[in-house]
This record gives C-alpha cells, sequence and structure tokens, in this order.
C-alpha cells in the first residue's frame, strides 16, 4: 500500500483529504503540531506529532515510510496576523517549507503538492485573475507563500523536484457525512463567523471596512468549498503520478461573493438576522479577489460543484452537529515549539 504524507493534516484542508485519499487505497500518514489542527480530525489515519522546524525528525519520517507523494498544508494563513507577525510567518511558511522539501529530496521522495494562495497576486490588475497575473504580494503571508512557490521552483530546476502548487481562493465549507468542518480557535473566516452571528453563539459580525470600490463598499472574494479542493487534489496527485508537468493552478469558482452578499446567504439559509458592526480596513486586504480556473479545467479535468448555498448550508450542518468544535478543541497534547 502506497504512502501518502499529510503535512498539516489535523487542520481544516488537510483533514478534509484524508478519508478521499484513504477511499483510494492510500496510506494517510498525517504530520501535524496539533498546536491548530485536532486530533479528532486525523480519524484512522496514523498521526506523527510534529513542527516543520525539526528538520531531522522530517528526514527520519520520510526515509522511514518513502511517501509516494507529499501534500503540504502545514502553514499559518491569517493575512492580518501576518502583517503583526511576520517572523511567525517566514519560520513556518518558508522556512518549514525548506525543511520539508530539502528532506523529501535527501530521502527520495521528490513529489509535492503545495497548498498556497491567492494572496500572491496583491491588488489584482485584472478580474478574473489568471497563473499569468503578477505576483505583487501586498501582506507578509502572501510573500512567504510566494517564497514557498519559488523555492518548489528552484529545487525543480536544479534537483528534479516534481510538483505542483495550487492556489486557493477562499477555502469554506465543510463535510458533515465525514465529520469534519472548520474549527479555528479563535475563528477568522467570514462564513463561520456569520453564521455564529446568525444563531446568536458570538459577538457581533465584524465587517471591515464598507468603502472598498465595490458595488455595495465591502470586499468580494471567491468562496470555493473544501470537497471541490479536495477533488482538485486528488487530480494534481493523479496528474503528478502520471508525469505530468510541474505546474501552478488556481482554484476558485470565478464567481465573487461581496462581505454584504454573505450576510444575505447566510440570512436565507438561516432564516435569521445577521449581527454585524462595520469596523476600518485590515491591512493587506485587496477588494477585489477572483480567480480564472480555466487552466485546472483543462489540463486537470476539474470542476467545481458546489455553490454558495452549499458552503453555507455544509457549514451550518456542521456547526449544529459540533456545537463545540472538536472535542479535542483545547489541544493540551499541542507541541510547544511550533513556529
Amino acid at each position: 500500500m502506497s504512502t501518502i504524507l499529510v503535512t498539516g493534516g489535523a487542520g481544516y484542508i488537510g483533514s478534509h483529504m484524508l478519508p478521499a485519499l484513504r477511499r483510494l487505497g492510500y496510506r494517510t500518514l498525517v504530520f501535524d503540531s496539533l498546536t491548530e489542527g485536532h486530533r479528532e480530525a486525523v480519524g484512522e489515519s496514523e498521526l506523527v506529532i510534529g513542527n516543520l522546524g525539526d528538520y531531522g525528525a522530517l528526514r527520519a519520517l520520510i526515509r522511514a515510510n518513502r511517501p509516494l507523494a507529499i501534500l503540504h498544508f502545514a502553514a499559518v494563513c491569517s493575512v492580518a496576523e501576518s502583517v503583526s507577525e511576520p517572523l511567525r510567518y517566514y519560520d513556518t511558511n518558508v522556512a518549514g517549507t525548506l525543511n520539508l522539501v530539502r528532506a523529501a529530496l535527501e530521502a527520495g521522495a521528490p513529489r509535492i503538492i503545495l497548498s498556497s494562495t491567492a494572496a500572491v497576486y496583491g491588488e489584482p490588475r485584472q478580474v478574473p485573475i489568471d497563473e499569468s497575473h503578477p505576483t505583487v504580494p501586498i501582506n507578509p503571508y502572501g510573500w512567504t507563500k510566494l517564497a514557498a512557490e519559488r523555492l518548489l521552483a528552484d529545487f525543480a530546476h536544479a534537483y528534479g523536484l516534481r510538483y505542483v502548487t495550487f492556489r486557493y481562493f477562499n477555502a469554506a465549507g465543510a463535510d458533515p457525512a465525514n465529520g469534519l468542518g472548520e474549527d479555528h480557535r479563535p475563528e477568522t473566516h467570514l462564513i463561520p463567523l456569520a453564521l455564529r452571528s446568525a444563531l446568536d453563539l458570538g459577538d457581533p459580525l465584524q465587517v471591515y471596512g464598507d468603502d472598498y470600490p465595490t458595488p455595495d463598499g465591502t470586499c468580494i472574494r471567491d468562496y470555493i468549498h473544501v470537497k471541490d479542493l479536495v477533488d482538485a487534489h486528488i487530480r494534481g496527485l493523479q496528474y503528478l503520478l502520471d508525469g505530468g508537468d510541474n505546474g501552478v493552478f488556481n482554484l476558485g469558482t470565478e464567481s465573487g461573493h461581496s462581505v454584504r452578499q454573505i450576510i444575505d446567504a447566510v440570512e436565507a439559509v438561516t432564516q435569521s438576522a445577521v449581527e454585524f458592526e462595520v469596523a476600518p480596513r485590515r491591512p493587506g486586504d485587496p477588494a477585489v479577489l477572483v480567480a480564472s480556473a480555466k487552466k485546472a479545467r483543462e489540463v486537470l479535468g476539474w470542476e467545481p460543484q458546489h455553490d454558495l448555498d452549499a458552503i453555507v448550508r455544509t457549514t451550518l450542518n456542521w456547526m449544529q452537529s459540533h456545537p463545540n468544535g472538536y472535542r479535542d478543541a483545547e489541544n493540551e497534547t499541542a507541541a510547544e515549539n511550533w513556529p
């Protein structure tokens, strides 16, 4: 049975990958610090607790298990936090990725799929954004992910690394059938925060800026269901195994929704009002980010299957079945030295 190593596999997107990989007959090995992930989300997969700063542990793990490929989700990913704590972002997203890739090459595991972000584009010069768009990030999070992408490209040229990079737009939604959802502490993503407000489970939703150059003044983003991201990664893995070229792919729906439109969608599903407050803009937030996913469609045969209503409904269903989130949400076993 071939092994797939999933870094960050106890986190939001990584955990959603695991059932799909197991259904395909792969042995799934998770490497995660549990600082922000959840042991419960790993399910039947094997879990090794560690952090990307430990090069020796990574090399030993990869040498012992010889994974067919590595799916690299482990990262820190808050735009606002990256502005105030850039050191943490460079430590994890750049130095940690360097440790992983170096260990993979030395141990003879040259296939990697990188979880990247639309934040590498910065302020869009045209919409929708395709992969040829200039990459000029406007926040440290975007710069660290772009550095990780460059690292893969340079190592591919020099050492024969095989890779696919996926630039996500806004991951959202849940997989209640597999007991998987979104449980960040603290929660920073718009849709679960809007649902919490509608269900009277938290503070009023903060709308960061209503003076952007958009039809209703609020930011517009392209929301992609996490299960569609999973499907893209499965296709990307097979593409690499079939000898496909190294490459970068956007993952989005090619449709943008403003913060106000998300509030409307949540209110329509819950039949409850979303209490919200307008706050100042956050540093590093572009007005509009909407993907062109033409390349993923043409090369990988990928097509998103879930619309905004499905995103909101699956998120709500998971929240209702897990009113307190994952049982291990306090993460008492988290590694103390995660960067």
